[in-house]
């Protein structure tokens, strides 16, 4: 039997953050799609962080831009725009429609067919949301210059265009 004690929460977290920090294998930092993981992942907890106060999760501040932009939109196109499964959809719009900030519509036309808008609720969020995503933007980004910030939304529009 071993005498060795488990760590503590605290310094596992610790030992965590400094993997975080500093990766064990800096051979994969020339590889673009490594680099863009690891960058992805340090905005991505920023949002995350900033989001929870407001009890949504990424995916969730998405789909409310996402129906903003496309008012009447169909779940399936939301979910084709989110990249997730239709009945991941139909769970996430449960979500928004019980916290009251989405609705799904009956469509006159097809009457198995349901519209998705924002309610006034909805629009009110959002516009608060887009305000803490783009502060939380800037911070997760605060090395980067403004003209280096625009460079790289440039280069990455590129990339996935």
């Amino acid at each position: 039997m071993s005498s060795k004690s488990s760590p503590t929460p605290a310094a596992a977290s610790q030992a965590n953050t400094q993997l975080a920090d500093s990766p064990l294998d800096s051979s994969l930092d020339d590889l673009i799609g490594y680099a863009l993981r690891r960058a992805q992942l340090k905005v991505f907890q920023q949002l995350v962080g900033r989001l929870a106060a407001f009890d949504l999760r990424p995916a969730q501040f998405t789909a409310l831009a996402i129906i903003a932009q496309n008012p009447g939109l169909m779940q399936a196109d939301l979910a084709r725009a989110l990249a997730i499964e239709p009945p991941q959809a139909v769970v996430l719009l449960n979500k928004l429609e019980s916290r009251g900030l989405a609705l799904r519509v009956r469509c006159k036309p097809d009457k198995r067919s349901y519209g998705i808008f924002l309610s006034k609720a909805g629009e009110t969020l959002l516009k608060q949301l887009r305000e803490v995503a783009a502060l939380s933007d800037q911070e997760a980004t605060a090395a980067l210059s403004a003209e280096e910030r625009q460079q790289l939304i440039g280069l990455l529009h590129k990339i996935y265009r």
